[in-house]
C-alpha cells in the first residue's frame, strides 16, 4: 500500500515538474503561474495531495524539496530578472518619451487666425491670411475684394447708399498726409511691381491709395489703379487764358446732332458722286488732321483751316475708287473681286468726260481681264491677286485723274458744312451763357515768356450753375442721364474722373458741376467716336500701370495725358480732368 502511494506521489510530482518546466517565459504569465503555486512546496495550492500517515509536514517538504525546489526557484529567478529588465526598458521608454516631448515645439492652442480680428472688422468682411511669398500676414475683405498689408481701420469708407460719390464723407487724419515714397527711389511715390519692400498702408497689388490736394482729400478716397500724386517736371511758357466757352450739356446735345448730320452728309456725297460708301472712320481721322492746323472757336468741328481741302480725306476716298478692295479668303472670292473691279473701272470711265487716251486704256484692260477670266477656270488664288494688282496699276492713274475734281468737291463741301455748324454752335453757346450774365471775353494779344511748370488750361469766362444729370449705379457701371440721353462709364473710371476733378478743378470746390461736366465729357467722346457699331475704338490706346511706373522711374516721365484729351477735341472740358 505504501509502495503504491509512493509511486502515485512520484508520478504526480513528475507530472507537476513537467508542467512547471514547460511554463512560458512571458513575465506576466510566469507571474500568474507562480502565484498559483504554494510558497512552501511549489505545488499547486488546490492540489488534492495529502501526506502519508505518520509523515509530518516537515518530512514531506524535505522529501519533495530536492525535486521541485530547483525548477521553481529557477523560474522565480528568471521572473525576477525579466521583471527588472522590463522595468528598466519601461523606464528608458518613458525617459525617451519625455525627451521627445521636451524637444518638440510648443504650438499654442489659440483662436482661429483667419477670424482673429475685432468683431467690427469681421462684420465688415475682413479676414486675416498668411502670404507665403512675402512671409507675412495680410488682410482681405471678402465683400470688396480689397487687400491690405496693415490692419484695416474702420471709418475710411463712406456710406455707399446715401453718399455714393463720397462727397460728404469725412476723411481720417491719416489720409491727409501724402503717401510715403519708396526708399529705393526718391522720385517714385508709388510702388512698382519690381520693388519688393512695401510701404505701410500700401495695397498688396503694389498700388497706393493716393488722393488729391489736401483740400480735396477729404472727399476723394479711391485710386486702386492710378497714382496722380507725382508732381510734374514739364516746363512750359505761361499761357494766356483760353477764350473758349465753358461746357454746357445743352450745347453738347446740339454738337452731337450737327456732327451726326455731317457724317450722314459725308456718306451721301460719297455714294451719290462716286458710287462708294464713305471710308470707315474717315471723318474721325479728318477731325484729328484738321484740328492740328485749325484756329477756329469750336473745340471739335474745324472752322478756320488753310488749305480747306484735307489731303487725308482726299487719299482715303481715292483709295476706294472705283470700288473698295478687300483681301479675299478664297480663290472664288478673289475671282469675283477681280471681275467687279474691271466692270466698275469700265463703267466709271464711260460715264465721265475724260480724254480719249485714258478711256481707251481703261476699257482695253477691262475687256482683256474679262477675256482672261472666261478662259481660265482653274486659276489659283495667287493668279487672281496678281492680275488684280496688274489691272489696278494700269487703270488707277487714269481713274484718279477722272475723279479728282469730284473728290475735291466732297472734301470742300464737308469743310464748308463744318464751318456752318461750328458757327451755329458758337452762337447757341454764348446765347445760353449770356442768359446767366456771362459775356464772351476778348482774346489777349500779350504773350508771356515766363517759364512755369505745366498746368491745365484755364478758361477766361466763368461757368454758371449747370443742370445736373441723373446718376445711378448698375453693377459695375455708372449711368448718367440728361434729357433722355444716357451715358455709361465703368465705375472705376468714374472714380478716376472724380479724383482728377478734385486735383485740377479750381472753380467748383463743392463738386456742384461735377456730374454735368462728366456727362459733357462722355457725350463729347461719343460724338467724336461715331454712330456706327464698334466705331472709334481704334483711335485711343493706353499702357498698363507698370509701364507708366517704369517710364517715370527710368526716364523721369511725369506727363501722361493723351493728345486727344489735352489738345484736340476736348480742350474746353479736359481742363477739369487733365492728368
Amino acid at each position: 500500500m505504501n509502495n503504491r502511494q509512493n509511486k502515485l506521489e512520484g508520478f504526480q510530482h513528475h507530472e507537476q515538474h513537467s508542467k512547471v518546466s514547460m511554463l512560458p517565459r512571458i513575465p506576466e504569465v510566469l507571474q500568474s503561474n507562480a502565484q498559483t503555486h504554494s510558497p512552501q512546496t511549489g505545488l499547486p495550492s488546490n492540489s488534492a495531495y495529502q501526506p502519508p500517515a505518520g509523515m509530518s509536514q516537515q518530512a514531506t517538504h524535505q522529501a519533495h524539496s530536492p525535486r521541485v525546489a530547483h525548477p521553481v526557484g529557477q523560474h522565480k529567478h528568471q521572473l525576477t530578472q525579466l521583471q527588472g529588465h522590463s522595468s528598466a526598458v519601461s523606464g528608458q521608454v518613458q525617459d525617451n518619451n519625455q525627451h521627445r516631448v521636451s524637444m518638440s515645439p510648443q504650438t499654442p492652442q489659440g483662436p482661429d487666425p483667419v477670424h482673429d480680428l475685432p468683431i467690427e472688422l469681421l462684420q465688415a468682411g475682413w479676414r486675416r491670411f498668411w502670404s507665403g511669398r512675402e512671409r507675412r500676414p495680410y488682410f482681405f475683405n471678402k465683400l470688396t475684394s480689397e487687400s491690405l498689408w496693415d490692419l484695416p481701420q474702420l471709418g475710411e469708407q463712406g456710406d455707399q447708399l446715401s453718399d455714393p460719390l463720397g462727397i460728404t464723407t469725412p476723411s481720417p487724419t491719416s489720409i491727409s498726409s501724402p503717401p510715403m515714397s519708396s526708399p529705393n527711389d526718391v522720385r517714385l511715390s508709388r510702388l512698382s511691381v519690381d520693388i519688393p519692400s512695401p510701404v505701410a498702408g500700401d495695397k498688396r497689388r503694389g498700388s497706393q491709395e493716393t488722393v488729391a490736394s489736401p483740400a480735396k482729400r477729404a472727399v476723394i478716397n479711391y485710386s486702386p489703379f492710378w497714382n496722380f500724386d507725382i508732381p510734374t517736371n514739364v516746363v512750359i511758357f505761361e499761357r494766356p487764358l483760353c477764350c473758349m466757352a465753358p461746357p454746357h450739356p445743352d450745347v453738347e446735345i446740339l454738337r452731337a446732332q450737327v456732327t451726326t448730320k455731317l457724317r450722314q452728309h459725308y456718306q451721301e456725297l460719297c455714294h451719290s458722286r462716286e458710287g462708294i460708301d464713305a471710308p470707315s472712320e474717315s471723318l474721325n481721322r479728318w477731325f484729328l488732321e484738321r484740328k492740328v492746323i485749325d484756329k477756329g472757336s469750336d473745340p471739335m468741328l474745324p472752322s478756320n483751316c488753310m488749305p480747306e481741302i484735307s489731303q487725308s480725306m482726299y487719299r482715303e476716298i481715292m483709295n476706294d475708287i472705283p470700288m473698295k478692295l478687300i483681301r479675299p479668303k478664297y480663290s472664288g472670292d478673289a475671282r469675283k473681286q477681280l471681275s467687279k473691279y474691271a466692270e466698275s473701272a469700265k463703267k466709271m470711265i464711260e460715264s465721265r468726260s475724260v480724254i480719249a487716251e485714258s478711256r481707251k486704256i481703261v476699257k482695253w484692260n477691262a475687256e482683256d481681264m474679262h477675256s482672261w477670266l472666261r478662259k481660265e477656270h482653274n486659276a489659283t488664288y495667287d493668279d487672281y491677286m496678281e492680275r488684280l494688282a496688274y489691272v489696278k496699276r494700269q487703270c488707277q492713274p487714269h481713274l484718279i485723274e477722272t475723279a479728282k475734281s469730284s473728290v475735291e468737291g466732297i472734301c470742300s463741301k464737308i469743310y464748308s458744312q463744318s464751318v456752318e455748324y461750328a458757327k451755329k454752335i458758337h452762337d447757341k453757346h454764348w446765347q445760353i451763357l449770356s442768359e446767366h450774365g456771362v459775356q464772351e471775353p476778348q482774346p489777349s494779344s500779350e504773350r508771356s515768356r515766363r517759364k512755369v511748370l505745366c498746368y491745365p488750361v484755364q478758361l477766361a469766362a466763368p461757368c454758371p450753375k449747370l443742370p445736373t444729370p441723373t446718376h445711378r449705379v448698375e453693377n459695375q457701371t455708372t449711368v448718367l442721364s440728361y434729357k433722355g440721353e444716357t451715358m455709361k462709364i465703368n465705375s472705376a473710371h468714374f472714380q478716376k474722373l472724380e479724383q482728377l476733378y478734385g486735383w485740377n478743378c479750381k472753380d467748383d470746390g463743392k463738386f456742384e458741376n461735377f456730374l454735368a461736366r462728366t456727362w459733357c465729357l462722355l457725350r463729347r467722346y461719343q460724338t467724336y467716336f461715331g454712330i456706327q457699331s464698334n466705331e472709334g475704338f481704334g483711335l485711343q490706346g493706353a499702357l498698363p500701370v507698370p509701364v507708366f511706373e517704369c517710364l517715370h522711374r527710368v526716364f523721369d516721365v511725369t506727363l501722361s495725358a493723351l493728345p486727344l484729351l489735352s489738345t484736340v477735341t476736348l480742350s474746353n472740358i479736359v481742363q477739369h480732368f487733365q492728368t
